[in-house]
């Protein structure tokens, strides 16, 4: 784990029931789309009055809940092993013989931990944390929430709404039992972040970037996507003798090595690589435009921020959920979209600049961006959990407020 990570422990919270007591777990993670919603959902669950310690986040070792900031404050507990390859080859069946070492592994930790920890509701984000968490709940009759961003739920989701007293879903077309529509919890620090003139200067210069370029922020997620980083390296490359724009690029983990020092032609273009942004408001405040893949936080998050965008949907996402998320953007008007196979530096430079050339449309894209956010969506998940949690649990601070 990195240094600016969270702290992290296996140990159980302090019995009884105060504000060191778990009173939640809140399992899941592997990529930024399955855990941002859960920090989202903590801190309205604060908002409602309970302590930040007893909300107990379960992830992945291997997780990017291992070394993000977002955690900071909240007890963390990383468990082990790692989610199945999908892929038919021998390699895969060897690491999938592993990865169910890994798994048991989980499980009995987990159920381990939640006989002391005795929580009084269990929220599942999906992905490979979940799991386990969702095993020691049914084993201590803990109720347990789904909370389900994605229009396909994922195989772990599935499973758990089985055992689950309430689903909290993005829309109604989602497919679960006990379905509760709430939309996408997203950070509440996003809301509004593209409308003040005021605090886009600041967040400019926040991040180094110039105040009178057009801006664009490029993420293809916490692992990053290699085509979205090709075609962005691509495009500094044929934009480097401009100075009317800017790219602020976040690569992603799992290509910085690779592209932190690929070579750019001289000249006058801001250019910005960082592995990883931890401060999206900035990034989404500063920018005018953004380039992104279309994981059902992310669209939530633009929508919030109210950001057009040009979105680039992973192909083979399950149900092709991202290509769901990403037509519902566009025929509401606050995208473009670009299939993955069509996007290479000089398509994404052309698309770019026939926005840039119409001020108007631009504006007009992030107004209906935002008609689409959901900025309650936290709260009413929240609220769903407090209605289903066990009545005996701890954790919760006396603040005058319910």
């Amino acid at each position: 784990m990195s240094t600016g990570g969270p702290p992290v422990t296996g140990e159980p919270a302090s019995p009884g029931g105060r504000s060191g007591a778990t009173w939640a777990v809140i399992a899941g993670g592997g990529t930024g789309g399955h855990l941002y919603p859960g920090v989202a959902i903590a801190r309205a669950l604060m908002e409602l009055g309970h302590a930040q310690g007893a909300l107990r986040f379960v992830g992945s070792r291997r997780g990017v809940e291992a070394k993000t900031r977002a955690l900071e404050g909240f007890p963390v507990t990383l468990l082990p092993g790692r989610g199945l390859s999908r892929r038919l080859s021998v390699r895969s069946l060897g690491a999938n013989a592993g990865a169910v070492a890994g798994l048991l592994a989980a499980v009995a930790m987990a159920v381990r931990s939640f006989a002391r920890w005795r929580p009084a509701v269990v929220i599942s984000l999906g992905g490979y944390a979940s799991l386990p968490s969702v095993v020691a709940a049914t084993v201590w009759r803990v109720p347990v929430i789904v909370v389900n961003v994605d229009a396909v739920p994922g195989a772990v989701n599935r499973w758990a709404s089985r055992v689950a007293v309430a689903c909290a879903v993005s829309s109604p077309d989602v497919a679960l039992p006990r379905s509760v529509v709430t939309g996408v919890p997203v950070r509440a620090d996003m809301a509004g972040a593209h409308r003040s003139p005021a605090e886009r200067r600041r967040a400019r210069e926040r991040l180094g970037l110039p105040e009178r370029a057009r801006v664009v922020a490029v993420s293809g997620g916490s692992l990053g996507s290699r085509r979205i980083n090709q075609a962005t390296l691509e495009l500094a490359r044929l934009w480097s003798g401009r100075q009317d724009v800017a790219i602020r690029h976040v690569v992603g983990r799992r290509d910085w090595e690779e592209l932190r020092s690929a070579g750019l032609a001289p000249g006058p273009l801001v250019y910005q690589r960082v592995p990883y942004e931890e401060d999206m408001a900035s990034l989404y405040a500063a920018a005018d435009i953004a380039v992104q893949r279309a994981g059902a936080n992310t669209v939530a998050e633009l929508a919030l921020a109210g950001v057009p965008s040009v979105l680039v949907p992973l192909p083979g996402s399950p149900g092709d959920h991202q290509g769901a998320n990403a037509r519902g953007m566009a025929e509401a008007g606050g995208a473009v979209v670009v299939a993955d196979a069509d996007l290479d530096g000089e398509r994404l430079g052309r698309e770019l600049d026939a926005l840039f050339a119409e001020p108007d449309r631009l504006t007009a894209m992030g107004e209906a961006a935002m008609a689409r956010a959901r900025p309650g969506a936290a709260a009413t998940v929240a609220r769903l959990v407090e209605q289903n949690a066990r009545a005996d649990g701890g954790g919760k601070e006396n603040v005058g407020a319910t």
